[in-house]
């Protein structure tokens, strides 16, 4: 406790030595000052976590000195003050300009130590939480998001500028590409980053429970109802709220939605009031919208109201160049996980590695370096730490199929191959369409239809309703 540090202010020479004595008995490091002054040079040459201060001094007022004091760099300092002069107009002066709390003299010793101990476990959470929070900023800023390619330069530079505004942006890309990764980035770089960052899949429940979720609900709205929900809306306010798969929303559901992002108003269910909510929304999808408003699946008005700034995130085969950085990070995050020495990838290795189409992304690629690091025996990962199926004899670099000399039916050829791998999928996961349609990195509406389209039959079940809060 030597390194919580605490400034008594008092002109009672016995009363600064007896807290001196009893609070370096406690632990804790003790500086003193005798009048306002003296109090005002040893905080510009010291730093302190809590200050116990007298209200009546001769050269003046202690709340003047509290009042400076929560105007300064020290203004999360947690500051006592003390007066034998005890009234309720002096109490609430202080709580109004930042005290902590207040104790009148005399006061009781035990009772003193329980206050000085709340003021440590407040500063201890205080500290924590901007822990965290630089943590999360770290984590999730953009300049921490792996990429050299132009391609993925290009998204940096968007993301920066992105972040300064509050508009609404939609994320596109295939599964696996780190689409909520780039929206937690645009929070923490934008002026809402101390705020909440809130993410849901639209995909993962039923609309009921979706609405429930998203806008809240009276007690006794709909059987099970027992008691208010305040909903991820007005949880979020003054954050940013993330819709993940915003394409398998129903249309009844968007309606809703755009009323919410138009009116900037939010009505829970069963309930009669509106409330204003202040919320940036970063919505993503991994299928093409344009084509499911063409088909009458989302409405267009939605479209042009969440697409304000369209981010598209390139597939890793795209952006090859990046492969080998990717590794890398990855190899270093899971050695320092499994107490391991770093280790490097063989050039074998890498090449199949940078041949490989990726169909699951940067999400694959690092499943596939977390087992290598498990498995492998060297101190370096060879080709034959690599999963067969990526170092197969058709893994050549830009030479992943070859046209015959005699041409083909490209598009019965994709059908053939959509349908073989769908019905691997099935099987793996022993004909639950939600499981295969995870395995491919499509949604479950689009594997459903693909399968209704090639005709493959499996059990359905339930989808399972999953909100991830940050």
């Amino acid at each position: 406790m030597s390194s919580y540090r605490i400034l008594v202010i008092d002109d009672e020479n016995s009363l600064r030595e007896f807290l001196r004595i009893l609070l370096e008995e406690e632990g804790y490091a003790v500086r003193e000052a005798d009048s306002v002054e003296s109090a005002r040079s040893v905080l510009a040459e010291d730093s302190f976590d809590l200050i116990l201060c007298d209200i009546m001094m001769p050269d003046g007022n202690g709340l003047d000195l509290l009042k400076d004091i929560k105007a300064s760099s020290a203004a999360e300092t947690a500051v006592i003050m003390m007066t034998a002069y005890s009234s309720t107009k002096s109490a609430i002066a202080a709580m109004k300009l930042g005290a902590y709390d207040y104790v009148p003299k005399p006061f009781d010793v035990d009772e003193l130590k329980a206050i000085i101990e709340k003021a440590v476990e407040r500063n201890q959470l205080l500290a924590e939480n901007v822990y965290l929070r630089k943590a999360l900023e770290q984590k999730y800023g953009f300049s921490n998001i792996i990429g050299r390619s132009s391609r993925m330069q290009e998204i940096f530079s968007l993301i920066e500028r992105v972040s300064r505004t509050a508009s609404t942006v939609l994320v596109q890309g295939e599964s696996g590409t780190g689409k909520e990764l780039i929206a937690r980035a645009i929070h923490f770089a934008s002026p809402r980053s101390k705020g909440r960052f809130l993410s849901i899949n639209c995909g993962a429940l039923p609309e009921p429970l979706l609405e429930s979720e998203l806008f809240g609900h009276e007690r006794g709205a709909f059987t099970g109802a027992v008691k208010k929900k305040k909903g991820l809306f007005r949880e979020a306010d003054n954050g940013t709220m993330f819709l993940d798969e915003i394409s398998e929303m129903s249309t009844s559901m968007q309606v809703k939605l755009l009323r919410v992002l138009q009116e900037k108003k939010v009505r829970c269910v069963g309930g009669h009031e509106e409330e204003p909510v202040d919320v940036r929304i970063i919505a993503a999808t991994n299928q093409n919208l344009e084509a499911l408003i063409e088909a009458g699946e989302f409405r267009e008005d939605l479209y042009y109201r969440i697409n304000v700034i369209p981010i598209e995130i390139p597939p890793l085969r795209h952006r090859r160049e990046d492969i080998p950085l990717l590794a890398d990070f990855f190899i270093k995050k899971y050695a320092a996980e499994m107490g391991i020495a770093t280790q490097r990838v063989e050039q074998d290795a890498m090449q199949v590695l940078e041949a490989y189409r990726w169909p699951g992304n940067v999400r694959e690629l690092e499943n596939v370096i977390e087992r290598a690091l498990a498995l492998t025996t060297s101190d370096s990962i060879s080709i034959r730490d690599i999963p067969e199926h990526l170092r197969g004899p058709a893994r050549r670099k830009d030479s992943w199929i070859e046209l015959p000399a005699e041409g083909m039916d490209l598009e019965g050829h994709l059908e053939d191959i959509r349908r073989h791998l769908m019905s691997q999928s099935l099987d793996r996961s022993g004909g639950v369409q939600t499981k295969a349609a995870e395995l491919l990195g499509i949604s479950f509406r689009s594997f459903r239809y693909y399968s209704k389209k090639v005709g493959l039959t499996a059990s359905e079940v339930a989808e399972e309703a999953v909100v991830i809060e940050n």
